[in-house]
């Protein structure tokens, strides 16, 4: 009996450490594309950097219900220093507009809108 358990638990601990490690792998991941996206600031050249971002079924699928009676079809164009606060303001301004009473579900719905944003962003650019 004591073998059995032995074995499931010598199963399980591998399992836990490579969940483990793809939940850090993709923190870091995001971290190093919200840095990126910090570091694509204006140049000399180029004054503003301006993102659209609407609320599609698309974008309300990724956001989820984070997002509290969103209007459904409604485009905001946004200039703003970086790419991350001209996506920050759009979603802010579209799909975040309404408030939540749990404050921890506004800033969830700013980042998953955000990190679609960007997403777009630079699949558009590439």
């Amino acid at each position: 009996m004591v073998e059995v358990w032995w074995s499931l638990l010598g199963a399980a601990i591998p399992a836990i450490i490579a969940g483990q490690a793809i939940r850090v792998k993709r923190r870091h991941a995001e971290e190093q594309r919200l840095n990126s996206a910090r570091g694509r600031e204006k140049n000399s050249d180029e004054v503003f950097v301006c993102e659209r971002v609407c609320t599609s079924k698309r974008m309300l699928k990724k956001v989820g219900a984070f997002s509290k009676d969103p209007t459904p079809d409604t485009c905001v164009t946004v200039c703003g220093v970086s790419e991350l606060d001209a996506c920050t303001d759009a979603c802010a301004r579209t799909v975040c507009v309404n408030q939540h009473q749990v404050p921890n579900w506004n800033d969830i719905c700013l980042k998953r809108c955000q990190s679609e944003c960007l997403k777009l962003s630079s699949s558009s650019v590439n």
